[in-house]
């Protein structure tokens, strides 16, 4: 009985330990993948930027379960600040944390939980996230982030009503900025980042630790 004990034990402990070293590993490459942002001026103004850092944190909620995938957020965000530091006075990557799990969470948690594990989940849980995440995102950008980011820089509400009018002439406040501007950003980013993930994740699983 103490020898299985004590196998159960040293299994438990490599899997613990293989789950640190992939979300370390997942975390570093969303954090390089943060630093490869670039804007979509048909979208957005240029200080909304694309990237791909949430790439790797939906496949560790897939593979590891949803905290796994909040903890690659948190490791993308500390290695985008060591690489890069932030040019926003850390609201950006508040925000880009904030929203990052908003999508993973949700995805993750309808995922991983099903009897069944199948396509049907994961699409299911990564549409929900993406409407989450551009509800949330609409919010939280036009009464917290946005006013705070203004407060930081010394820019005027008016000056992001600008921009976004320059995008959308039918932005006219900050709350038609955060609908007309970032809900569709959001949307067109978090679904070009399922759509990736939805035909690598069968491919690369079986190197993480999952199904």
């Amino acid at each position: 009985m103490s020898e299985q004990v004590l196998r159960n034990g040293n299994v438990m402990e490599r899997s613990r330990t293989r789950t640190i070293t992939q979300i370390a590993m997942l975390g570093a490459v969303a954090g390089v993948l943060m630093n490869l942002e670039f804007p979509l001026p048909f979208l957005a103004p240029s200080f909304y930027q694309l990237d791909f850092s949430e790439i790797p944190a939906l496949l560790a909620a897939f593979s590891m379960g949803p905290l796994a995938g909040v903890l690659t957020e948190l490791v993308k965000i500390l290695v985008h600040l060591v690489t890069k530091g932030t040019m926003t006075a850390g609201v950006g990557d508040l925000a880009n944390f904030i929203f990052g799990c908003t999508f993973v969470v949700p995805a993750g948690l309808i995922y991983r939980y099903h009897n069944v594990k199948s396509r049907k989940h994961a699409v299911v849980g990564m549409a929900v996230g993406t409407v989450l995440t551009a509800i949330v995102a609409c919010f939280i950008n036009a009464f917290i982030l946005l006013p705070a980011y203004g407060k930081a820089f010394g820019m005027p509400i008016e000056a992001f009503i600008e921009m976004g009018t320059a995008v959308r002439s039918s932005v006219h406040n900050l709350l038609g900025f955060a609908v007309l501007i970032i809900v569709p950003f959001n949307i067109f980013k978090y679904t070009l980042t399922s759509i990736i993930v939805f035909f690598i994740y069968k491919r690369i699983r079986v190197v993480l630790k999952g199904d």
